[in-house]
């Protein structure tokens, strides 16, 4: 399994996920995106400095995508987004995909901090982000609306020492 940079040629796999309202409501987002919007934000965005976009493939099948967004050169710190297709979960892409991710940001990017925001009702997700080395560091009250009702949301984050110390251990 590898990351490797978002291609034009897969924004229809981005496309499909974008609209599937199980995967959306994950990210707090509405799942209604045309393809010609999507390929306007692509060509918007492939050049920018404040994101990277990266599909998650194995032999050659892409399975999902990682993305840090929002990057700030400044305060060295951006988002971390995952999406493993449904048809690919329970075979540890989501675990590698973010570990990958998460090492492009502090090793490539030099960042200090990597975070992320988790529906507070998404106790695996937010197993799955203590057990690599993210804390809470607050809960957001009904912060985002998805499924008909207002959400709570953990911030997570991680900072760069944290995750050395992590990987020294």
């Amino acid at each position: 399994m590898k990351i490797r940079a978002l291609e034009e040629q897969d924004l229809v796999f981005i496309h499909k996920l974008n609209n599937d309202y199980s995967i959306m409501s994950y990210w707090f987002e509405e799942p209604y995106e045309s393809f010609g919007e999507l390929k306007r934000l692509y060509e918007k965005h492939i050049l920018s400095d404040s994101e990277r976009r990266f599909v998650v493939e194995d032999a050659g099948t892409v399975v999902g995508i990682v993305e840090l967004v929002e990057i700030n050169y400044i305060h060295r710190q951006c988002e971390i987004q995952i999406i493993i297709a449904p048809e690919f979960g329970g075979r540890g892409y989501a675990k590698e995909a973010f570990k990958k991710g998460v090492t492009y940001a502090f090793e490539t990017l030099n960042l200090h901090k990597v975070f992320l925001y988790v529906d507070a009702d998404n106790k695996k997700a937010v197993h799955i982000y203590e057990k690599a080395g993210f804390v809470i560091e607050g809960e957001l009250r009904e912060h985002f609306y998805t499924n008909g009702e207002y959400k709570n949301a953990y911030f997570m984050g991680l900072l760069k020492r944290e995750w050395l110390k992590k990987a020294d251990g």
